[in-house]
C-alpha cells in the first residue's frame, strides 16, 4: 500500500471515529461546537507553526554568504522539486537533526542543526535536505494540520462524554438500563483517544517513508540518505536533545529525543531500520 493511501485511509478512520462517537452521543450540535473550536485552534497552530517551532528551538536564518553550500543544495533541490526555495534556518545545538516547516511551498522553512552540518558529509547532508525538502513538496504540514484538527475533536468529545458519564452515573445509579449505556460510553471515552492518537501516529510514520523516498529521487542518491539516517539515529539515542518541546518530535528527520524510550506503537517515527532497508531497495 502506498503512503499516500494509507494516508487518506486513516483520515477516514479518524472521520469514520468523529461519526460514530456523534451517533452514540446523539448530539450533532456538540460534535460541531467540538469540531469548530478544534478547528480553529489548529487553524491557528498551522498558520504560525514555522514561527512557534523556530521559536522554541531559538533557530536563526543563515544568510548565503554564512552557508554557501547548504544554500546552494537547498536552491539546487527547489528547482528540481518545482518549488520556491525555502528559507534556511540553523538551530544552535550539537543534537544533529533537521526539519521543515511553514504552511505550503511559498512559506516553506527548513531548519538544520549545528552538529548535523558538522556530522554528516556533503552526499548525506544533501539526502537529509531532500528528505526535508519531500515534506514541503507533499504538504505534510497541512496533512499533519487536519489529522490535527479531527484527533482534537476525538478528545473533546471523548473528555466531555467521560464528564456527562460520570456525573450521569451518579444521578442514575439506580436505574439499571440507564448505567448499562452510562458503562458504555465510558469505555468509549477512555478508547477513542487512545484510538486516535495511534492513528495520528501511523499518518505521522506514513508521511517520513514518503518523505525518505521524494527525498531519495531528489538527491538520486538514497544510499546516502540511508546512511544518513544511520548516522543521526544512532547520535540523537546517544546524545538526545534537552531542550525543546516532545509535542514537535514528529517534525524532525529522526525523533530529537528518542533517549526517552517512548514505546514503539507510541512513536512518531517509523523503525529506521525499516526506513534504511526501503531506500537500500531503491538503489538497487
Amino acid at each position: 500500500m502506498t503512503s499516500q493511501l494509507k494516508t487518506g485511509l486513516l483520515l477516514v478512520l479518524l472521520s469514520g471515529i468523529i461519526l460514530f462517537l456523534g451517533q452514540f452521543l446523539g448530539g450533532s450540535t456538540g460534535l460541531m461546537i467540538a469540531f469548530a473550536v478544534a478547528l480553529l485552534m489548529n487553524l491557528g497552530s498551522y498558520w504560525y507553526s514555522d514561527k512557534i517551532v523556530l521559536r522554541i528551538y531559538k533557530a536563526r536564518e543563515l544568510s548565503a554568504s554564512e552557508a554557501p553550500m547548504l544554500h546552494r543544495m537547498v536552491e539546487e533541490l527547489a528547482q528540481q522539486a518545482g518549488i520556491p526555495k525555502p528559507r534556511l534556518y540553523i538551530i544552535p545545538d550539537k543534537t544533529p537533526n533537521a526539519f521543515a516547516t511553514g504552511r505550503n511551498p511559498q512559506n516553506a522553512v527548513v531548519a538544520v542543526t549545528e552538529g548535523i552540518v558538522r556530522l554528516l558529509s556533503p552526499d548525506e547532508l544533501r539526502g537529509v535536505l531532500a528528505h526535508e525538502m519531500g515534506h514541503v513538496l507533499n504538504r505534510d504540514i497541512l496533512i499533519q494540520s487536519v489529522a490535527g484538527v479531527l484527533a482534537s475533536v476525538i478528545m473533546m468529545v471523548a473528555g466531555f462524554m467521560r464528564w456527562t458519564t460520570i456525573f450521569g452515573m451518579g444521578r442514575s445509579s439506580g436505574q439499571g438500563g440507564g448505567s448499562g449505556n452510562a458503562m458504555v460510553a465510558l469505555v468509549l471515552a477512555m478508547i477513542a483517544p487512545i484510538a486516535a492518537s495511534l492513528i495520528q501516529f501511523a499518518i505521522s510514520r506514513s508521511r517520513e517513508y514518503l518523505a525518505d523516498a521524494t527525498g531519495a529521487r531528489l538527491s538520486g542518491k538514497p544510499l546516502a540518505l540511508a546512511s544518513a539516517l544511520e548516522k543521526l539515529t544512532v547520535s540523537n539515542t546517544r546524545e538526545p536533545m534537552h531542550e525543546g518541546n516532545p509535542a514537535t518530535a514528529h517534525m524532525f528527520i529522526v525523533n530529537p529525543f528518542a533517549g526517552a524510550g517512548v514505546g514503539r506503537l507510541f512513536t512518531t517515527h517509523p523503525p529506521v531500520e525499516e526506513r534504511i532497508a526501503r531506500l537500500r531497495a531503491m538503489a538497487q
